[in-house]
């Protein structure tokens, strides 16, 4: 209860802070624009951002903390190969030699330039797909990596829906416009924040996307290449550190970006933000995110110690109540000051005897208030035998 005790009267001090700035604001006596405007961070109003589509999202948790259409899907260009060097990385070999096909060599631009017959090795091709954004490079890993880029976004496709992206479509390797009878390739804001938010917990991905040059040659050393990464984003704030551009007819600009800042990680997910000529645009909506959530949000830690169980009703046994119990652990979660989770616990609607320890009976959730954060099994902590029978008997 003390730990609780704390945060709540810290939380009440920081409303009091925020009702007495609000007043000598009103009285003329703070400037605005002061420090203490830190205390009162706004979202940012959908109107001051370009995108179409915005998401900005807790890397660690996969909670939403600000939202522009994020549910809707749209053409998301080469941020999708995101999920095909996740693929690549989890299930090839980054020493494995990839042979170029006719196919992957007859891609439109943006292009490495590969050949019918060629080949190259696995990590210098992702590097190539990731700084550069080569159409013909992601061809070459997927046919590789699959045997074919139809089975391989099938397996795009799985992947997505292991992470629990609904509105998510693969249908290319490199993102290109596309469609087929099931539909257009296509992807919210929230998966794809949703997917790098996975994948930045890869540190060969995250080496990958945060190298600034790559040079490499073919296998056979007759061709030599340079890669430049044209993710700006990566020298615009201090603790950027991975992501995914793109851009086609269809989709607009696009980005996907991740910022770290002490324990705290940002994950922002842009779609249809802009066409020629405003290839800036993602960069100023991401850095508006991006700051929103540095000014915003920090860590609340939250005790399983701190459920209130109590004991759970027990029919026909030799007792008439159970104890509970849940696995002691932390949830940790970023929050707004004004925000406050609390545990729910939700129990079965009965339980007859005999009961055995261990069983779980229903769960605690973390909620803010409609949105559930995390959840947790409350198990019996005792045991009951049926009436009538001898607890040896039923202890076996």
């Amino acid at each position: 209860m003390g730990k609780w005790n704390m945060r709540q009267e810290g939380r009440l001090l920081l409303r009091c802070m925020r009702f007495l700035f609000c007043v000598l604001i009103f009285l003329g006596t703070v400037p605005v624009g002061g420090s203490a405007q830190a205390l009162a961070a706004e979202p940012p109003a959908e109107s001051e951002l370009y995108a179409r589509c915005a998401v900005l999202m807790d890397g660690e948790s996969g909670r939403v903390l600000y939202s522009k259409n994020g549910d809707e899907a749209l053409p998301m260009a080469s941020t999708t190969k995101i999920m095909t060097c996740i693929l690549a990385l989890e299930e090839g070999d980054l020493d494995q030699v990839c042979t170029v096909s006719a196919y992957a060599a007859s891609m439109p631009e943006v292009r490495l330039g590969v050949q019918e017959g060629e080949t190259y090795y696995l990590h210098d091709l992702l590097y190539a797909m990731m700084l550069e954004s080569d159409n013909d490079v992601a061809v070459v890993v997927a046919e590789n990596i699959a045997g074919s880029v139809e089975e391989f976004a099938d397996r795009m496709n799985r992947k997505a829906g292991e992470l629990g992206c609904a509105e998510t479509y693969f249908i290319t390797p490199n993102g290109l416009d596309a469609s087929d009878e099931e539909g257009t390739h296509s992807a919210s804001a929230r998966d794809m924040a949703t997917i790098l938010s996975y994948c930045i917990h890869n540190e060969d991905f995250c080496e990958i996307t945060g190298t600034a040059d790559w040079s490499f040659t073919d296998c056979s050393g007759t061709r030599s290449f340079s890669c430049t990464n044209h993710n700006a984003f990566l020298s615009q704030m201090e603790g950027a550190f991975s992501g995914k551009t793109g851009y086609t007819g269809n989709a607009g600009y696009c980005y996907v970006g991740a910022l770290r800042d002490g324990e705290r990680i940002f994950v922002v997910a842009l779609l249809a933000c802009g066409w020629p000529s405003h290839r800036d645009y993602k960069w100023s909506d991401t850095r508006t995110l991006m700051q929103y959530g540095l000014d915003t949000f920090d860590y609340e830690e939250y005790d399983t110690g701190d459920i209130i169980l109590g004991q759970m009703a027990v029919s026909g046994g030799m007792e008439e109540y159970v104890p509970l119990r849940v696995e002691e652990t932390t949830k940790r979660l970023l929050l707004a000051a004004e925000e406050e989770a609390h545990w729910e616990v939700t129990l079965h609607a009965s339980l007859s005897a005999p009961v055995i320890p261990g069983l779980a009976v229903g769960y605690a959730a973390l909620r803010l208030e409609d949105e559930i954060l995390a959840l947790t099994p409350v198990y019996t902590a005792g045991s009951v035998a049926q009436a009538g029978w001898s607890l040896r008997r039923f202890m076996g």
